[in-house]
């Protein structure tokens, strides 16, 4: 599928981009307070730099904003349920961060995850069938997670 900037409906796209990096953006600042604490934890292995966390979240948000747009455009009959499973897996990201960073509830917070995942995996399939795209955009996002589970697990089992 070749994309025509020409076609591009600017305003669902920006709405889209805007909504998941909102989201992003507000999980940010509801946790900025716990990130002193977060420093303080023992981590596991191959965790990486913090300034690195937000550039790839943000990227990440961006995509799923972008891969959302690009069902909502579409003409499928299934664009209602995928977005359906696009918001339940945003929600999940998002009270993912609070359970993690803020109440610090590490066993809970990879709960959370364990849905998310699946919850990306549902999306990734159910957007493919709508638009091959729209599902491979969110691959990086299903790979971080999977990082994120493992250091969340480590982080759980490091700090007891």
């Amino acid at each position: 599928m070749k994309i025509n900037i020409s076609n591009v409906k600017w305003k669902e796209l920006i709405v889209s981009v805007a909504i998941s990096l909102g989201v992003g953006a507000l999980s940010g600042y509801l946790t900025k307070n716990s990130m002193s604490l977060y420093q303080e934890l023992v981590k596991p292995p191959l965790t990486p730099p913090g300034w690195i966390f937000p550039v790839v979240w943000t990227i990440l948000f961006a995509l799923m904003g972008i891969s959302a747009y690009l069902i909502y455009i579409s003409d499928s009959k299934d664009k209602v349920q995928a977005l359906q499973i696009y918001a339940i897996q945003l929600m999940l990201n998002f009270f993912w961060s609070l359970v993690f960073f803020n109440m610090q509830a590490y066993l809970l917070a990879f709960l959370i995850l364990i849905f998310l995942w699946i919850s990306i995996i549902a999306m990734i399939k159910i957007f493919y069938e709508i638009n091959p795209i729209a599902g491979k955009l969110q691959i990086p996002y299903l790979l971080w997670v999977t990082f994120a589970g493992y250091l969340n697990l480590a982080i759980y089992f490091l700090n007891r």
